[in-house]
């Protein structure tokens, strides 16, 4: 073979090389720039609002954190229907929300706000309030509604009347 020949051969040869690692970086680029654009869960999660009424009062409306709006017959409780807020998809102590409702009385709308320390929860889910006499509220996350067992505070019930009759 001639030193032109053997010269010709050894560039060939350097040149598939730097192709082989050229490719190589390049697969290798690609490859984090994707990882890079990986879409990362969000830390809050879209959660439905829901009311409800421990007590026997209509409930003309009613916010968490700004969010909701809806009503809620005495004694009712439905499932969380009013779109939307969000809440972190981790628990973590301390966390609260402001809680606002209007309890009318007769015709006279009577607005009402208190922050509300939100149980602890597991995973996330619909956002309830539930509204207790004495302006009492308690505020859970649940992917079950109020009437289902495993919801965390068992669902609103009336008191029986009482037959003054006798």
């Amino acid at each position: 073979m001639s030193d032109h020949a053997q010269h010709i051969g050894v560039q060939r040869l350097r040149q598939n090389t730097a192709v082989k690692w050229l490719t190589r970086l390049t697969c290798v680029w690609l490859l984090t720039s994707c990882a890079a654009f990986e879409k990362k869960e969000s830390p809050d999660a879209v959660a439905q609002v829901g009311i409800v009424n421990h007590t026997g009062k209509f409930i003309y409306s009613a916010s968490v954190d700004g969010s909701g709006g809806g009503t809620m017959s005495a004694w009712g409780a439905g499932v969380a229907g009013v779109c939307c807020t969000s809440i972190p998809r981790v628990w973590h102590p301390g966390m609260k929300v402001l809680v606002r409702w209007d309890m009318p009385d007769g015709h006279t709308h009577i607005v009402k706000e208190k922050i509300v320390e939100v149980e602890k929860y597991d995973e996330p889910g619909s956002i309830y309030m539930h509204f207790f006499p004495n302006d009492e509220v308690r505020v859970v996350v649940s992917w079950v509604g109020p009437r289902n067992p495993k919801h965390p505070i068992p669902p609103p019930v009336k008191p029986a009347t009482q037959d003054t009759s006798k």
